[in-house]
């Protein structure tokens, strides 16, 4: 009986006698990192795998490139312009670190010759992340959609005053929140923005939003974390000349006292490829610093 969550799928490309799967070669070129991992891993990856596309620019069109999954040489932030640049055709995707934290890039340049044989033979599990749209709305007017994988975030800006944001959440008014800015974060996100500004971590595959105020001025308020099933949209009553909607560390509008920020889940999932002995806690005990037994700590 095959008890994996309907999220946690098997992989679509076991290779069968004389096939070969085919994979996307992606990174951000300016790093000579990436130009010298990709030089150096290449015949790794052509021993297994057909590469039909290697693109450090972040520019080709993907959806003109049939592939089975993509290998993304970098950080986090790599991979988020990959998923970027995939738009509605998202596919599996396994990252390669060559940043620091990586907490979706969690395989070292090292560990790919180990862990290359065992995902072209199908000994992986791709699982399947929420993603959202973020869509700008004047009266009845959108500006413009923006698919994201981390988080939407409203930021004040200069000149610096509290921003009063009101959020709703199927059209019910939740709260007016007096703060620095919102976040509203995916759970894999929830290691981003959203943890370095006390919210909680959320595991990666669950199907959930958190909404969190930055800095917000009453006490009581905490983060909340709510089904993704839901529409969520805020409005800042009083915005300043700089206030604006920043979707994965990219501005995508100036905001004004007419417009609305709505937040849903989006049709594709971002679909990560789980290496079987790379676990979730394991992730965040070892890039986390978890440190277990402070009496067994060194002095």
């Amino acid at each position: 009986m095959n008890t994996a969550p309907a999220d946690h799928q098997p992989p679509a490309w076991p290779a069968s006698v004389g096939q070969r799967p085919r994979v996307l070669l992606l990174g951000s070129g300016e790093r000579p990192r990436v130009q010298q991992a990709a030089t150096r891993l290449r015949p790794l990856i052509e021993q297994h795998a057909e590469i039909v596309l290697s693109d450090f620019d972040y520019r080709e069109d993907l959806a003109k490139y049939p592939a089975d999954f993509a290998i993304v040489l970098g950080g986090d932030g790599s991979i988020l312009r990959a998923a970027k640049q995939m738009g509605s055709r998202q596919i599996p995707l396994l990252g390669v670190n060559l940043g620091r934290l990586g907490f979706l890039a969690d395989i070292s340049p090292d560990e790919l010759a180990h862990c290359l044989p065992h995902l072209v033979a199908g000994q992986c599990t791709i699982i399947q992340h929420l993603m959202f749209n973020c869509t700008v709305v004047r009266g009845d007017q959108p500006l413009g959609t923006r698919l994201g994988l981390n988080e939407m975030a409203i930021l004040g800006g200069p000149p610096y005053s509290m921003l009063y944001i009101d959020l709703y959440v199927d059209s019910d008014l939740v709260t007016t929140y007096s703060c620095d800015g919102l976040i509203i974060s995916t759970p894999v996100g929830s290691t981003a923005h959203s943890l370095s500004a006390g919210g909680p971590i959320l595991r990666k595959d669950l199907q959930a939003f958190v909404v969190l105020p930055i800095s917000p001025h009453t006490l009581t308020v905490r983060p909340l974390v709510d089904t993704a099933d839901r529409v969520y949209e805020a409005h800042v009553r009083e915005s300043n000349e700089s206030t604006s909607v920043v979707v994965d560390g990219v501005t995508i509008h100036r905001l004004t006292a007419e417009d609305r920020v709505r937040v849903q889940r989006a049709e594709p999932s971002f679909q990560m490829i789980e290496i079987d002995d790379r676990k979730y806690y394991r992730t965040l005990r070892e890039k986390l610093g978890w440190g277990g037994d402070v009496k067994r700590q060194p002095s």
